[in-house]
């Protein structure tokens, strides 16, 4: 099917600017992006924008699950829907993140998500990949995860998991913990790696960044703060360059600490995401995440002893959140919810840019600007060239 998408704002997202034109999908992919008053003559659906932005759909690689569902658990019906609701949402490519298991459970999980992603149910390429983030991390910041499933980053272990979850493949480690070989383990496969959950310092963090190019996990959270004698990784991460995934929920991180974080990072290194429990999109009430017990109150999950355990943010709120937070363009707070997602998990390839030959995940708004109350104004997703509408607005 050939789909045309005309006189549309088109948000290039590697500059950020917006020109009118027309994008063509074919099939699933994007064939053709023109500037201007040009465009295909033939498709079996022409869609006018009448001057809506267009904008790249959304990369959540720190999620946990939603609808009810957890991704350490899920069966293929509960993928089915997470994936549909995702997709609905805008977020039109996703990592499935694993909190700490066994290392049987979260490879029977990497299993179950890759049958799903290989298979040719709707939405199924919402899936991009999976994301590591339990097991090989630090106890005393373990945060919301078991810590009787918490063992010392092994590379043994990783092999094993390595060869059921495949690639795509981003990894959260406490490297402090580390003799090195998980980490090159990781690299050699050609996995992206984060530091999270961690007690590394400020020099630790800088070594890792340098010899494997990682990024923060949660940036602010299960981490060292920033001290006046020690800079802990945060500072670390700010000075070398590297990608900070943020939980703009303004609970995780305080909104004038987001607008301080959006101040060093700018919207080239700074990676919104959701850390997102399987209450999102549900009511208030008892949950687990990962086999952990999480109850929710007024949106904001805890565990019983009252850490934070995810969150029930979903990533168009992200976005809204960091332009009301910072004062940032909708333009730039989009950036940090596509091609710095993309480009952190190594993806950029196949999503979070409209160009040729990638994806066709866009999604139409028509925003609002309003100082201190930005809204997307979402009104229409394109996931994989599957058209749908309506939905969130």
């Amino acid at each position: 099917m050939k789909i045309i998408i005309k006189n549309a704002g088109i948000l290039n997202s590697w500059t950020g600017v917006i020109q009118r034109g027309s994008v063509t999908v074919t099939g699933d992919t994007v064939s053709r992006v023109c500037y201007g008053e040009e465009s295909d003559s033939y498709a079996d659906k022409v869609i006018d924008a009448d001057g809506s932005l267009l904008i790249p759909g959304f990369v959540d690689v720190h999620t946990h699950g939603r609808c009810g569902f957890d991704f350490s658990s899920a069966d293929e019906s509960g993928l089915r829907r997470m994936a549909e609701s995702y997709a609905s949402d805008g977020v039109t490519t996703v990592f499935p993140t694993l909190a700490s298991d066994t290392l049987g459970g979260l490879c029977d999980a990497a299993v179950r998500i890759n049958s799903f992603r290989k298979s040719d149910a709707p939405f199924s390429s919402v899936f991009g990949g999976i994301h590591l983030e339990g097991r090989y991390i630090n106890p005393v910041k373990r945060g919301a995860h078991n810590p009787e499933l918490i063992v010392k980053p092994s590379s043994d272990e990783l092999d094993v998991f390595m060869k059921s979850a495949g690639l795509p493949l981003h990894i959260t480690a406490a490297l402090e913990l580390d003799d090195g070989s998980f980490a090159n383990a990781a690299v050699k496969f050609g996995a992206t790696l984060g530091l999270g959950h961690t007690a590394a310092d400020y020099s630790e963090t800088v070594g890792f960044i340098d010899r494997y190019g990682v990024s923060l996990t949660h940036t602010y959270n299960a981490m060292p703060g920033i001290h006046h004698r020690d800079g802990g990784p945060v500072i670390a991460a700010f000075r070398k360059k590297a990608f900070c995934e943020l939980i703009c929920d303004g609970h995780h991180v305080d909104r004038e600490m987001v607008a301080f974080t959006y101040a060093q990072t700018g919207c080239e290194r700074l990676v919104l995401v959701s850390d997102s429990m399987a209450a999102t999109c549900m009511p208030d009430g008892d949950y687990s995440i990962a086999g952990t017990p999480a109850f929710v109150r007024y949106g904001i999950a805890r565990t019983p002893d009252g850490a934070l355990a995810g969150s029930t943010l979903r990533l168009p709120q992200a976005v809204e959140n960091l332009a009301d937070f910072t004062g940032a363009g909708l333009s730039d707070a989009v950036r940090c919810a596509t091609v710095c997602p993309a480009l952190e998990a190594g993806i950029s390839d196949v999503c979070g840019i409209i160009g040729v030959g990638r994806r066709a995940d866009m999604i139409l708004c028509r925003p609002d600007e309003t100082p201190g109350k930005v809204r997307l104004g979402m009104y229409a997703v394109i996931s994989a060239g599957r058209i749908i509408d309506p939905m969130y607005k």
